[in-house]
């Protein structure tokens, strides 16, 4: 078992491809197989942005789906990406809440494996220091991501000096976190040697996205180099801007002479139900993509991108998609080269759409921006390196006097706890109450009823009489098999 995954599919293969749109009742279609399929871990969605997502658009309980992950994968090591906030940055919830958030989280069985992005928010001098010991205490393997980017000031010795800080808070593994899908093979073999070498010993995982086209080549070499634990995902959730197939991982590493952990018959199974799936609730299939040198030149990611048209759409510009693009360069360079990553991509290219439509730079400005000068975000974020003039000019604003205001006074527990439902409200319920700023939603979400259920390995014949019920002119199915015989009629039919 030399060579070990950590599967995406359910959670980053969902958000990069489907918009996080991936049920409880798709996951439980495929959770057994996926379970004892040899994953070193198998990420799922229980971090705040899903919790939101189950309850506004899919009208599911997320508490539920967390119980229903532990019960139908109970061998797996499940992770997902966690730390010192659930949902805002620029406004983080109380550190009760945060430990309350994951103590619940983890009391569900959903969560064996804690993954902490580490260099986009100054996260190693604002959270790790409370977090990574809670993580700890409650029994959660620790993975700390350093977050890949292209800058003049995202060098080697940048990673070194990460990699070096990351080893000091004792994490069980270190990954490289490429989300723009950004890496080269010429850059990882400078990259890796030098992280390696930094990690006092810490294991090193790679997780890059299919976003140029790359991704495959990039393991490949990682794996050349020492790397051994990868992050791949299940088509149809692979490829695209998702991460790459477990599949042609797995053969190109044997062709390398490793061996692999994982069960591939039983994940074929999983990738024809999925793509089984997809194809009855009209969903994207993953597919690779050719090279585009202008991720390398913008950085922002697939999902940004995608969200960015709809937002251009609104704003009656989406012909002016590659002006935004070329000017969201400018803006990330005006900020001081943040990492393109949630949530500094969004900030980026919302206030390039903005430049564009008003045909006038800063003109208006978002209030992230704002944050941006007050380091509201960290040092990592950018505002060390802010183009000066910008920096004043925005500190100087009376929108920032009104949002440091804001800013001034905490909002406790106990008054959060009064303001959503008093003592007598569950924890769970408290939570969901805070993340989705009251209870109107959740009634909606209640009201929509049970979740949808997919058939299972389990249920053939299910499928088979659902898919009759489709086509009226079929009047019965007969099946045989040796003496056993199988006769289903249509009693819809004419």
């Amino acid at each position: 078992m030399d060579l070990q995954f950590i599967d995406t599919t359910f959670r980053d293969g969902s958000q990069s491809l489907w918009a996080l749109g991936m049920r409880s009742g798709m996951i439980e279609a495929v959770a057994p197989k996926m379970d004892r399929a040899g994953f070193a871990a198998v990420e799922v969605p229980v971090v705040g942005i899903n919790v939101k997502k189950f309850v506004r658009d899919l009208k599911e309980d997320p508490w539920e789906m967390m119980r229903m992950v532990a019960r139908t994968m109970p061998h797996a090591v499940k992770c997902s990406m966690a730390g010192g906030h659930i949902l805002s940055f620029d406004n983080p919830a109380p550190r009760e809440m945060v430990t309350l958030f994951f103590k619940c989280i983890v009391a569900t069985g959903a969560l064996n494996r804690a993954q902490m992005t580490s260099n986009t928010f100054d996260q190693s001098k604002r959270t790790f220091p409370w977090v990574i010991p809670l993580f700890k205490e409650l029994g959660l393997h620790n993975a700390i991501a350093i977050s890949y980017s292209v800058s003049p000031r995202h060098s080697d010795e940048y990673y070194a000096e990460k990699t070096r800080e990351m080893a000091a808070f004792g994490p069980d593994s270190i990954y490289i976190k490429d989300q723009g899908g950004l890496l080269t093979v010429d850059r990882v073999r400078t990259l890796v040697p030098v992280m390696l070498a930094n990690t006092g010993g810490i294991p090193l995982e790679l997780h890059s996205h299919c976003t140029t086209g790359l991704a495959d080549l990039v393991y490949l070499e990682a794996m050349k180099l020492g790397v051994r634990t990868v992050h791949t995902a299940v088509p149809p959730l692979a490829n695209g801007s998702s991460q790459p197939s477990v599949f042609n991982v797995a053969r190109n590493a044997r062709l390398l002479g490793h061996t692999t952990s994982i069960d591939e018959p039983a994940l074929r199974e999983v990738s024809a139900r999925l793509t089984a799936i997809a194809r009855q609730d009209k969903l994207p299939i993953g597919a690779p993509l050719e090279y585009d040198y202008g991720q390398y030149v913008h950085q922002v990611p697939g999902g940004v991108i995608s969200n960015l048209k709809h937002q251009l759409a609104e704003m009656r510009i989406v012909h002016r998609l590659d002006e935004v693009l070329e000017e969201s360069v400018q803006v990330r360079k005006d900020l001081g080269y943040p990492i393109m990553i949630t949530p500094h991509s969004q900030f980026v290219v919302s206030q390039a759409a903005i430049n564009v439509a008003m045909g006038e730079r800063y003109k208006v400005v978002i209030d992230e921006l704002i944050y941006f000068a007050q380091g509201v975000y960290g040092e990592d974020s950018g505002y060390t390196w802010m183009e000066p003039n910008l920096k004043d000019r925005l500190l100087g604003s009376q929108r920032a006097t009104e949002l440091a205001a804001h800013r001034q006074r905490d909002v406790t527990m106990r008054e959060l706890r009064a303001q959503l439902g008093g003592p007598g409200v569950s924890d769970e319920e408290f939570l969901l109450r805070f993340i989705m700023k009251g209870d109107q939603e959740i009634a909606a979400m209640r009201a929509a009823g049970p979740p949808r259920r997919y058939s299972t390995f389990s249920m053939p014949l299910l499928d088979l009489i659902e898919e009759l019920g489709k086509h009226k002119q079929v009047r019965y199915v007969h099946v045989r098999r040796g003496d056993d015989a199988l006769l289903v009629e249509n009693r819809s039919a004419g």
